[in-house]
């Protein structure tokens, strides 16, 4: 490892041990970057310092207050904050930074800062309870909060859970604004990071209800770019990148944000980034790549002819399978395939998928230059090709976890294992199966089954409960809760709903159960654990079920 730029070591010292660490295969992907480097500087700066300082970075904003920002705009903005951060918020190098903002230039430029001033920046999602953001709070010790004014209510409750968030900077309502309008303020000079500095914490959704903290360096965040977006992608800087995903998610950070400032491309934020919402941004923006889920792919078909897509080019899937049927569908309506892929929060981004000129329809693709894959079996042994099994992965990212016992069983042999099942093929195309543990993947969002079944355990109605993934055309998959009575209650489309408000209110709204059976007891194994594979496979077989059902 470098000499560390950090003052507060705190992500150095909670890295895995070096032999739980994945391989990285950095040089034999074809990259070298310089000991010394901070990403932000790579993204912004030295497209200004080339003299590209007028082209357009960024747009984006509140419905009706939508800004565009050049990259002289986004680098002025960056420096103040920066020192916002440094002179009038104490951050040292290492410090902990939570961000939490709907899709908008200024979350970019203060996760921008955070890097540059040599924190590290940890995105929440803006749909996340306080239960949900004092989690990561707690686990990485954050103590400093950049957070949209219209999303402070949770963040305030959050504190009294999490007392290390001990201060909550606004923005959008002049507060933030006010100190980084201060004289002097608009020069900074990048901390003296090193290159395998940590500068991002993503948070999984969690298999097991506790999100795991996944810790990515500076030059991951160039990594990703570099293969996928640069190797398969194959955008330009004349390209301007839409999509859904929330930047908290990292197929959201590199898709709308690292891929075209690492160009010098334009990246359009939706605020509002619904199926309904996301064809007439396209057409307004004329945006030419498009990043979102199948799900939503799906949900444009029948709008397409409504809107003006001569623009768009290129349409990336993540997040949760594709079906070929929507793929075909997709490239009927559009004359544009779709271009799957598969990543993991774990890896940063896209690992696998194909470029455009061999694609597969129904294949998530072939290894993205830079990285390798493989099947194997649950003690890692290769398994032959057409054999389900693991899928296993290594290039220039890979998983390192925040001070968590899981990093043993998700890095194997210093490959790193998902928790899908794939078959791969004798061409080298890998074929998605299905999801190998309790994550729910329902219209892009992962949804850890056994965080529901803990919110709806808090109902004095529910005595014992199994939530899994079922099978819908429209989601790919929705959030099924079966649910053991306590005495006295009616398993009846009111307590249906009730439920479903209660884990509305208790959890991220899109977590809650669209549909509730009701039964006499859950299937167990004969030490009393839960068998949810047992309960997927009731769900997925049948199609009205014996028991009570309601669904909203």
């Amino acid at each position: 490892m470098f000499r560390s730029g950090h003052v507060d070591t705190f992500c150095r010292d909670n890295l895995p041990a070096a032999e739980h660490l994945p391989d990285l295969r950095v040089k034999e992907a074809g990259l070298d970057y310089p000991e010394r480097l901070n990403v932000t500087t790579d993204l912004v700066d030295r497209h200004v310092a080339a003299g590209n300082g007028a082209r357009v970075a960024l747009i984006g904003g509140e419905p009706g207050r939508v800004e565009t920002w050049t990259y002289a705009d986004l680098a002025e903005r960056v420096n103040r904050i920066a020192n916002v951060l440094t002179r009038d918020l104490g951050l040292v190098a290492g410090n902990r930074v939570l961000l939490r903002a709907p899709n908008n230039p200024m979350l970019v430029a203060c996760y921008l800062a955070v890097i540059k001033a040599g924190g590290v920046a940890v995105a929440t999602m803006p749909l996340l309870r306080a239960r949900e953001l004092a989690y990561p709070i707690t686990k990485a010790k954050i103590a400093l909060a950049f957070c949209d004014h219209r999303l402070l209510d949770e963040l305030q409750a959050a504190q009294t859970l999490a007392p290390d968030l001990g201060h909550i900077v606004l923005f959008g309502n002049g507060a933030l604004e006010t100190l980084m309008a201060k004289p002097g303020y608009e020069h900074f000079t990048a901390a003296d990071t090193a290159q395998d500095d940590v500068c991002l914490i993503g948070f999984t959704s969690g298999t097991t209800g506790e999100p795991k903290g996944t810790l990515h360096f500076h030059r991951d965040l160039l990594a990703i770019c570099d293969c996928y977006a640069a190797r398969v992608l194959k955008a330009t800087p004349e390209d301007r990148f839409i999509g859904s995903p929330p930047l908290a998610f990292t197929f959201g950070l590199g898709g709308l944000v690292l891929f075209p400032l690492r160009i010098g491309a334009s990246g359009v934020l939706l605020e509002k980034a619904g199926p309904p919402d996301l064809l007439p941004a396209i057409a307004e923006h004329e945006a030419s790549v498009c990043f979102t889920a199948p799900t939503a792919y799906r949900a444009m078909l029948d709008k397409v002819g409504e809107h003006d897509l001569s623009s768009l080019r290129t349409c990336v899937s993540a997040g949760e399978a594709l079906p070929k049927a929507t793929f075909e569908a997709w490239q009927a309506k559009t004359g544009l395939p779709l271009m799957d892929g598969i990543g993991a929060t774990e890896m940063l981004h896209i690992f696998i998928a194909a470029p455009r000129e061999a694609i597969r329809p129904g294949s998530t693709g072939i290894p993205v230059p830079g990285y390798e894959a493989k099947i194997v079996d649950d003690e890692g042994n290769d398994v032959p090709d057409g054999t389900p099994g693991r899928l296993a992965m290594r290039g220039p990212t890979g998983c390192r976890y925040l001070a968590d016992a899981r990093q043993l069983r998700y890095v194997l042999n210093g490959w790193n294992v998902s928790g899908d099942t794939y078959i791969r093929d004798a061409d080298g195309y890998f074929w998605y199966q299905a999801r190998s543990d309790d994550m729910i993947i329902s219209a892009g969002y992962n949804i850890a089954g056994p965080e529901v079944e803990a919110s709806l355990l808090t109902h004095p109605a529910v005595a014992e409960c199994g939530v899994v993934g079922a099978p819908c055309p429209e989601r790919g998959m929705i959030v099924k809760a079966y649910i053991v009575l306590r005495a006295g209650f009616t398993g009846d489309a009111a307590l249906t709903k009730t439920l479903q408000d209660h884990v509305k209110a208790d959890i991220a709204p899109y977590k809650y159960p669209r549909d509730i059976a009701y039964v006499v007891s859950l299937p167990k194994t004969q030490t009393g654990k839960l068998q949810r594979f047992e309960l997927r496979r009731i769900a997925s077989e049948e199609t009205t079920p014996a028991t009570a059902r309601h669904a909203s």
